[in-house]
């Protein structure tokens, strides 16, 4: 395994991470993700991703049952969550419980989530999305009082626009606060403007690091979606029916279908070529994988092989190939 700085921090992060999205809660209990974990920490992964929202709270709740159970020494792992959901539901309004980045939430919304990671601190945190209604300016401080209360050592955003990110970096800047030092961003073979065209300013002017999510778009970049949806898979769970368009789509799989023989060609995998193809871009600083099953986290492991082998010729082969069907949007 190989570490990357998180943006210009100094803090190193394993090139491959393991997330919990989808997986914890849904398909993976506390016995399999005690698994999972160990085989990803004994693999080098030192980032383990999760958010207040992923399972509604039992994401994390499985995470730090499995974290106490391990017993790894803190130093040698790092945690991260995410807010602005919230987990209130049912029927009437919920000012300041979901849906927002205000102080208020916030501020219960760390203690709520230690709570359930059983730690004293997360490494990172981020805000899940935008809150357009609430002002820059007071999330940047209410971010800032979580990492000077010790609950937090570094925050940052998830599919913020560039613009949003630099306007909270520069009060930050102008206020002497503590600065978002990283974004989690979708970033895939075929979703990548965001990425490559709309941060690339921030990457030279503030050193933004990424922390990608969905490197395999949801699984369609395994080849598994290519007749339909198998039972069992992710788009088939409660509350994941908006991914299964996008991985039915025809045009896309015959892409899949194209990379295949690029990946047979470098005796890889088509999991293992998109994951490496991800890390070829060095503004990543980690790509989240996700897995049900030791052995499908094995063989994610096995892209950092791949990547060497990715010269810039095999790149460009690549880049022709999903020219047609790249998420330029």
């Amino acid at each position: 395994m190989n570490y990357r700085r998180l943006g210009r921090s100094g803090l190193k992060v394993s090139e491959l991470s393991f997330g919990s999205w989808v997986t914890y809660g849904n398909q993976v209990d506390t016995r399999a993700a005690r698994e999972l974990m160990a085989a990803a920490f004994d693999a080098g992964v030192n980032f383990f991703d999760n958010a207040e929202i992923y399972a509604r709270g039992q994401s994390e709740e499985i995470m730090g049952a499995v974290l106490k159970e391990l017993n790894w020494p803190r130093l040698k792992y790092i945690v991260s969550t995410k807010f602005y959901w919230g987990l209130a539901t049912g029927k009437g309004e919920f000012p300041n419980q979901r849906n927002t980045l205000n102080r208020k939430y916030l501020r219960q919304a760390i203690d709520a989530s230690l709570q359930r990671l059983q730690l004293d601190y997360v490494d990172l945190v981020f805000c899940h999305r935008p809150d357009p209604d609430t002002p820059i300016e007071e999330t940047v401080w209410a971010m800032h009082d979580m990492v000077e209360r010790g609950q937090a050592l570094y925050w940052g955003t998830s599919e913020w626009t560039a613009e949003d990110i630099r306007a909270a970096w520069d009060i930050a800047d102008h206020r002497n606060l503590h600065k978002p030092v990283m974004e989690q961003p979708q970033y895939n073979l075929l979703h990548r403007k965001r990425v490559e065209r709309e941060y690339q300013p921030l990457f030279k002017d503030i050193g933004l690091g990424l922390t990608i999510w969905s490197p395999l778009a949801s699984g369609l970049l395994t080849g598994k979606y290519r007749n339909g949806i198998p039972a069992g898979s992710r788009a088939t769970l409660e509350g994941y029916a908006f991914l299964r368009e996008g991985l039915t789509d025809p045009a896309k799989n015959n892409v899949v279908a194209e990379l295949e023989s690029v990946a047979h060609d470098l005796g890889a995998t088509l999991s293992q070529l998109a994951l490496a193809w991800c890390l070829v871009n060095k503004n990543v600083s980690t790509v989240i994988t996700g897995a049900t099953r030791v052995e499908q986290l094995n063989e994610n492991m096995k892209a950092l092989e791949v990547l060497p082998k990715l010269t810039p010729e095999v790149v460009s082969k690549v880049d022709a190939i999903v020219r047609s069907s790249v998420d330029r949007g």
